[in-house]
């Protein structure tokens, strides 16, 4: 049995709904921590929001984009090659 659903009496119908203790966000690109200070302060503002915890980016990041992008253009230029 999940403990994290539960039978939703607001909606009347007896529903039962998922129950959500967080969200991931991530950003599209990197950004310097002086211009997430916006970002960081809407997220507090919305309702519910308890915390709101940056994420700094290092060298494992940049390793892991690099990675990604080579085996996606690796995928690529196979499937260019092989139609």
């Amino acid at each position: 049995m999940n403990l994290n659903r539960r039978l939703d009496t607001q909606t009347g119908g007896g529903e039962v709904t998922e129950r959500y203790k967080g969200f991931i966000v991530t950003l599209s690109d990197n950004i310097r921590e002086d211009d997430a200070k916006a970002i960081i302060n809407a997220l507090r503002m919305i309702k519910g929001v308890a915390d709101v915890s940056p994420v700094c980016a290092n060298a494992d990041d940049r390793i892991i984009r690099a990675r990604v992008w080579h085996e996606l253009t690796d995928k690529v230029f196979r499937a260019l090659e092989n139609p």
